[in-house]
């Protein structure tokens, strides 16, 4: 019986080591899209495992160098976060352990971990809960010794139109002293059971689901990321999130929180930037907020940046 060869490492080709055709140095070389599970906070602090899409990169500053060690990176990311949740802390460690698996030839390395946290949220009025999922990016970069950090995060919440609020009650308005206009006195008990009939509600104003997408850079000076922080802060301060577990009391009272904040995009994107900016832990934000229309077949979209408070 013939024993099959296996050559010995040593006598693999490298074509890495050979010399670059065009050489320059290049300003990231990696992998994207890598399937990894990352240790992340839950809401209550403990960790939990959820799945993740990593990119890797590092810089290439030796001009003549044909490659990275790109095998070796991989490997080295398959265990750097099995067991240790994901901090500020950490990811400086994970990354300049990868400058210092290229032998010299990186003097700088980003990752961008993709995810999607869950949150039990609670019904608003029953004892009900439910599970919400906040899709998340976390952008680090190692350049030079020093730090950077990108976080991105998206909430939905409800928006309900002013202007069409506005018109609304109008038409209610007006129904009201048609139907009553031959009628004097009027009691409390006959006006409360018109208004909880159908005569009562002449109009409604449109709503529609929405979505904040911030990106925000922080400063590294923190001991854990603070994105459960962050979206509480949002929904608190655009006060209709979107639900989970409902029943007839949670619908009354979403319904009495949408009156009781009427946005246009404008009004959303001032809120968003008004939680934003007070926190100290963000250097600089940029958000999105769209709503998602149902009077016109387009968006309605506002932008706005800014910086965090200052300590």
């Amino acid at each position: 019986m013939n024993t099959p060869f296996v050559p010995s490492r040593s006598s693999l080709p490298d074509v890495a080591f050979d010399a670059a055709a065009a050489a320059r140095p290049l300003d990231w070389v990696g992998m994207s899209h890598i399937a990894l599970p990352l240790r992340i906070a839950g809401a209550d602090g403990a960790a939990i495992q959820v799945p993740a899409s990593v990119d890797v990169s590092v810089n290439l500053r030796d001009a003549n160098a044909r490659g990275i060690h790109m095998s070796r990176m991989y490997l080295h990311l398959q265990n750097a976060f099995a067991s240790e949740t994901v901090t500020p802390a950490g990811l400086r460690r994970v990354l300049q352990s990868l400058i210092e698996g290229q032998g010299g030839i990186s003097s700088a390395a980003r990752l961008v971990l993709r995810y999607e946290q869950l949150l039990l949220r609670p019904a608003l009025a029953s004892d009900n809960a439910g599970w919400k999922r906040y899709p998340v990016e976390i952008d680090a970069r190692l350049v030079d010794g020093h730090l950077h950090l990108g976080l991105r995060f998206a909430v939905e919440y409800s928006s309900t139109c002013p202007a069409s609020a506005a018109l609304s009650r109008q038409l209610n308005a007006e129904r009201f002293a048609a139907d009553f206009a031959a009628a004097h006195p009027l009691s409390t008990a006959v006006v409360s059971d018109w208004l909880a009939s159908e005569r009562g509600l002449a109009a409604t104003p449109h709503a529609q689901r929405s979505r904040a997408d911030v990106r925000v850079e922080l400063r590294p000076a923190f001991d854990e990321l603070p994105l459960v922080a962050l979206i509480e802060a949002l929904e608190t301060a655009l006060a209709t999130p979107v639900q989970t577990a409902v029943k007839r009391e949670d619908e009354q009272a979403f319904a009495r929180l949408n009156a009781e904040n009427l946005m246009f995009c404008e009004d959303a994107a001032r809120r968003v930037a008004a939680a934003l900016s007070a926190d100290p832990r963000i250097e600089r934000f940029d958000a999105e907020v769209a709503h998602f229309e149902s009077l016109h077949a387009h968006d309605a979209v506002a932008r706005v940046t800014g910086q965090g408070a200052r300590e």
